[in-house]
C-alpha cells in the first residue's frame, strides 16, 4: 500500500465488529503521527483500506486518490483515450443501450485483477509538499504499463460508487452527426457527458465525475488535451467546451427548423456563448453564423455596405459587436437598466465588462490559415505533437483566396492593396481566420470604434468542434507572437482556453454553399448573405456591414457623456477618422504587426483605404 511506503511499519487495530453474521461491519484504525484514523467496511481488509485512505487524504492533495487507484487497478494504459470518438466499451454496465459498432477500437484501463492495493504495483500519487515529519524519499515511479485488461470509466466509477443511475437528457444534431447527452449524480454533484451514441455519452459523464471528485484524469492523445487559459478559469475545460458546442448546435437547429431549412446547409458553423458565473447551465448563446467565402473584388463597397469576409467565425464576431452595442445602450437608458447590462463604469474611464462575464467562441472546425494548414486530420493515438515545429512555414501570415477556399502565404510586397488595382483584376486579399483571431487576442474583439467606449474584451475560450490540435492552434492563436512588446495599458497577449470537444463533429460533405447566415440574440430570424456580393439576394446591405455598425456607434456616441469617452472625439464624421481616434487600439495593432514582421512571419495585408472613407451623410 502507498501509506505503508510513506510510513512503513504501521499497525492496524480492530476496534469493533457489528451487524448480523451475513452482513458484518468491521471498524479498523491506524495511528499516523499521533493521529488516529478509522475506517469501516464489510471485511477487515476493506475497513483497513478505508482507514489508510483517510490517513493518506490528511496529507496528500488529491482527495479519494487511493480509492480511485484501488478501482483503477495497477495503472492507466498509456494508450487509453476515452475522449476519442473511436472508443467503444463492453456491454457491461451500459444496460445494452445499443449494439456496439464493430469498427470502433476499444481502449481499456489496466487492472491487477483484484480489489486491493498492490504494495509495489499501484500508480504513484502525484507529488505534493509533505510536512517535515513525513519527509521520505520520493515514491517509486509506476511500473511498466501492463496490457489493457478491460476497465472503462463507468466500471471504475461503479466500483467507487456502486448503484449509480445514469439519465438520458437529450438528443440533438443533424442526422449524420447526432449527439446524445447522459447525466449522473455522484456525491451530490451533477455530471454530464455527450457522445455520438449513448454508451459514449455515459462513459464521458463517468469520466467527468472521476476527474472532478477523484482527480483521476484518463490519458488523452497529447495534442487533443485542452490548453488552459492564463486568465480567470471559472469552468472545467472539457465540461465547458462540450456545453458551449451543444448550445451552439441546438440554437442553430432551432433557427433552421431542426436543420431542415435550405439555409441549414453549411461547411462551417460558429457561435459565441456568454457565461456570467461558474454554472454553465446559465450560459447564453449570443451569436450564430455559417460561411466559408469572401467577397469578389468587383463587389467592394466604398460606402461600407458590403461584407468583405463571410467566414463563419468572422461573422460570429461581427454579430457579437451588435450585442455589445445593445448592452451599452441598455446601460445608458436608465439606472434600472444598468443592472441588466453586462457593462459597468470603469475607474479608468469608459466602461468595462462586469466581473465573471466571459465570451466563448465555438467553431465547428479549425480556423483557416496557420491553425488548419498543418492539421488536416483528427489527431491519432501516439501521434507526436508537431514533427517540424521550427520549419519556416509554421506561423506564417496567410491570406484567403478570392472566390475560392483555402489560404496562401502573404507576399512580401503585398501589404497594401489598391482600389483601382483590385477593380482591374488583381485578386482581393483577405487575411486568414487564424491571423484575425490572433489579432483579436491582442487588440480585443470589440474593434477600434467600440474601444472608444469600452476596455479591451477578449475571448475566454476558443473551442473547436473538429480538427483540434493543441500545438497548432496555440501557435496560431498566440505563441507565434509571444515576442510582442510595448503594448499600451489594458492591452495584452490574451491566452484563452483552447479545447476540442468530446464528440467531434463529423466532416460536412459536399460543396460549400455560397451563402452565409448570421443571427444575434434578439433577432427574430437569421439573415442570409450572398458571400460573393457581401449583400443579401435582393442587393440590400447586411445588418453587420461597416455602415450599419457605424450607425450603431454614432447612436451610442450621442448618448455617452464626454467624460466617459476613453478617447476624445468631438465631431465624428468619416468612418476611418473615427477609427483613428482610438489611439491606444491603433498602437496595440501596430505592436501586433511589428511582432509578426520581427518573427519573420510576413506583413499584414490591409484592404484598400477607400473602403473606409465614407460618412453617414448622403
Amino acid at each position: 500500500m502507498q501509506l505503508n511506503e510513506i510510513k512503513p511499519g504501521l499497525q492496524y487495530a480492530l476496534l469493533s465488529q457489528t451487524g448480523p453474521v451475513h452482513a458484518p461491519l468491521f471498524v479498523m484504525s491506524v495511528e499516523v503521527n499521533g493521529q488516529v484514523f478509522e475506517g469501516s467496511g464489510p471485511t477487515k481488509k476493506k475497513a483497513k483500506l478505508h482507514a489508510a485512505e483517510k490517513a493518506l487524504r490528511s496529507f496528500v492533495q488529491f482527495p479519494n486518490a487511493s480509492e480511485a487507484h484501488l478501482a483503477m487497478g495497477r495503472t492507466l494504459s498509456a494508450n487509453t483515450d476515452f475522449t476519442s470518438d473511436q472508443a467503444d466499451f463492453p456491454d457491461t454496465l451500459f444496460n445494452g443501450f445499443e449494439t456496439p459498432d464493430r469498427s470502433e477500437i476499444p481502449f481499456y484501463l489496466g487492472s491487477n485483477g483484484d480489489d486491493s492495493f498492490s504494495s509495489s504495483g499501484d500508480l504513484s500519487l502525484a507529488a505534493s509538499p509533505a510536512p517535515a515529519s513525513l519527509a521520505q524519499p520520493p515514491l517509486p515511479g509506476p511500473p511498466p504499463f501492463p496490457p489493457p485488461s478491460g476497465k472503462n470509466p463507468v466500471m471504475i466509477l461503479n466500483e467507487l460508487r456502486p448503484g449509480l443511475k445514469y439519465d438520458f437528457l437529450s438528443e440533438s444534431g443533424e442526422s449524420h452527426a447526432k449527439s446524445f447527452v447522459m447525466s449522473v449524480v455522484v456525491d451530490g454533484q451533477f455530471f454530464e457527458g455527450s457522445g455520438r451514441n449513448k454508451k459514449l455519452a455515459k462513459a464521458r459523464a463517468a469520466q467527468s465525475a472521476l476527474a472532478t471528485i477523484f482527480n483521476l484524469h484518463l490519458d488523452q492523445t497529447p495534442s487533443r488535451q485542452p490548453i488552459p487559459s492564463e486568465g480567470l478559469q471559472l469552468h472545467l475545460p472539457q465540461v465547458l467546451a462540450d456545453a458551449v458546442a451543444r448550445l451552439v448546435l441546438d440554437k442553430f437547429g432551432d433557427l433552421t427548423d431542426n436543420f431542415s431549412s435550405p439555409h441549414a446547409r453549411r461547411k462551417v458553423l460558429a457561435g459565441i456563448v456568454m457565461t456570467t458565473g461558474t454554472d454553465v447551465k446559465d450560459a447564453k448563446v449570443i451569436s450564430i453564423s455559417t460561411g466559408t467565402k469572401c467577397i469578389n473584388g468587383e463587389y467592394m463597397s466604398d460606402r461600407g455596405l458590403a461584407l468583405n469576409d463571410c467566414h463563419a467565425e468572422i461573422i460570429a464576431r461581427r454579430s457579437l459587436l451588435r450585442f455589445l452595442y445593445t448592452q451599452l445602450e441598455l446601460y445608458l437608458n436608465n439606472k434600472d437598466d444598468q443592472k441588466r447590462s453586462i457593462f459597468q463604469k470603469s475607474e479608468r474611464g469608459g466602461f468595462k465588462l462586469k466581473e465573471s462575464v466571459q465570451f466563448h467562441l465555438y467553431i465547428s472546425t479549425s480556423p483557416c490559415g496557420d491553425a488548419r494548414i498543418f492539421s488536416p486530420h483528427e489527431p491519432i493515438l501516439e501521434e507526436p505533437a508537431d514533427r517540424h515545429p521550427n520549419r519556416k512555414a509554421r506561423g506564417q501570415l496567410r491570406t484567403k483566396i478570392e472566390s475560392g477556399e483555402g489560404t496562401i502565404p502573404v507576399r512580401s510586397n503585398a501589404s497594401l492593396q489598391t482600389w483601382d488595382g483590385v477593380l482591374q483584376g488583381e485578386r482581393l486579399l483577405t487575411m486568414s481566420c487564424s491571423d484575425k483571431m490572433a489579432r483579436w487576442n491582442v487588440v480585443g474583439v470589440q474593434g477600434s470604434l467600440l474601444s472608444i467606449f469600452v476596455e479591451p474584451i477578449y475571448f475566454s475560450s476558443i473551442i473547436l468542434g473538429s480538427l483540434y490540435h493543441g500545438d497548432h492552434l496555440s501557435r496560431a492563436m498566440y505563441q507565434r507572437i509571444s515576442n510582442i512588446e510595448d503594448l499600451p495599458p489594458l492591452y495584452m497577449l490574451n491566452k484563452p482556453l483552447l479545447s476540442g470537444i468530446s464528440n467531434a463533429e463529423a466532416r460536412q460533405p459536399g460543396k460549400a454553399p455560397n451563402f452565409s447566415v448570421n443571427w444575434t440574440v434578439g433577432d427574430a430570424a437569421i439573415e442570409v448573405i450572398n458571400a460573393t456580393t457581401g449583400k443579401d439576394e435582393l442587393g440590400r446591405a447586411s445588418r453587420l456591414c461597416k455602415h450599419a455598425l457605424y450607425c450603431r456607434w454614432m447612436r451610442v456616441h450621442g448618448k455617452v457623456p464626454s467624460n466617459l469617452l476613453r478617447s476624445k472625439i468631438t465631431k465624428p464624421n468619416m468612418y476611418h477618422e473615427s477609427k483613428l481616434v482610438a489611439k491606444e487600439y491603433q498602437a496595440a495593432k501596430a505592436c501586433l504587426f511589428k511582432a509578426f514582421i520581427k518573427a519573420g512571419l510576413g506583413a499584414w495585408v490591409e484592404k484598400p483605404t477607400e473602403q473606409d472613407q465614407f460618412s453617414l451623410t448622403p
